[in-house]
């Protein structure tokens, strides 16, 4: 069953074990709110949460004391550290964002020493379901790498297959956006894509249907395909991840989702060891019970994948 909306997604993770949660930084109202969100709706079977621990215990429920542990980090690379050391030392799943700063987070996630790097390339992907787009979809990378190559980009379409193979795609359409379908010279994005296109087809990214070079429209819109000469493309319209160019183009259409498309959002950092969530400290429990239903999804897929 191919899941189309975060409720459907919700229900179907429902089933899925609760996860074992390390949290970076949890000395915040904001991010206990959206821990303990993820406590009651049955996601979260513990967790370990760094920062000070003496206003986190004091703001915790005593009904969940017993299910969270507390780290003592006084400065926000302790925390994230302290978090990280979780998952190395295999008592949590999941990571999550709480209050620090994103640089300190990331460096943690991807120390050579002790942290949990994967492929060696981290990449965002936010997750939208809007009235406009019959299907979750996603956008990349919007979050970590400022102008991807070639090969990061590579990277990053093969780091969201997990995500998409526990929504029940077993072949991802992927478009490969551009300022133009034609390639020229001019505009590098343009020969990525096509790269990456021909690698789709000659089998060397399984599981993935990818075209373009592809404007924002042909990629969700199959009348604006069929309009510019496109409608045979089996990506054209009907795309399920949008690969942008840079991570100006990727952030901004995220944000346009939200603003604009009345779009209600998830996102999650891939590439590493185990599912990475990168929370704006803004962020309502809302946002963050979304992000920890997409870690049960990725890591459904990459119990599919294996």
């Amino acid at each position: 069953m191919v899941i189309r909306s975060f409720a459907a997604l919700r229900a179907a993770m429902a089933a899925r074990p609760p996860l074992d949660l390390a949290v970076a930084g949890g000395d915040d109202p904001n991010v206990l709110a959206g821990v303990i969100a993820g406590f009651e709706a049955g996601l979260v079977a513990s967790a370990a949460i760094s920062g000070d621990a003496g206003r986190i215990a004091a703001a915790l429920p005593a009904a969940l004391r017993d299910r969270i542990r507390l780290l003592s980090a006084e400065t926000p690379a302790a925390c994230a550290a302290a978090a990280v050391a979780e998952l190395r030392a295999g008592r949590a799943g999941v990571l999550m964002k709480g209050h620090v700063d994103s640089a300190a987070y990331l460096r943690a996630v991807v120390d050579r020493d002790a942290g949990i790097r994967g492929s060696g390339i981290l990449s965002n992907l936010t997750l939208a379901e809007m009235p406009s787009v019959p299907r979750l979809i996603g956008a990349t990378d919007n979050g970590i790498i400022p102008a991807p190559t070639l090969e990061q980009k590579r990277a990053i379409v093969l780091n969201a297959l997990p995500l998409f193979r526990g929504l029940g795609l077993d072949q991802v359409r992927v478009a490969a956006i551009a300022a133009s379908e034609k390639v020229s010279d001019r505009q590098p994005a343009t020969g990525d894509a096509a790269a990456l296109a021909a690698m789709a087809r000659a089998g060397d990214l399984p599981g993935l249907i990818i075209d373009g070079p592809f404007g924002y429209d042909v990629a969700i819109s199959r009348p604006a395909a069929e309009a510019k000469g496109l409608g045979g493309s089996d990506v054209a319209g009907q795309a399920d991840l949008i690969l942008f160019p840079n991570i100006e183009a990727a952030n901004a259409t995220a944000k346009a989702w939200k603003l604009h498309g009345q779009a209600q959002t998830g996102s999650l950092v891939l590439g590493a060891a185990a599912p990475v969530l990168l929370n704006s400290r803004a962020d309502g429990p809302d946002r963050r019970v979304t992000g920890l239903i997409m870690a049960h999804c990725v890591l459904a897929g990459q119990a599919a994948c294996a």
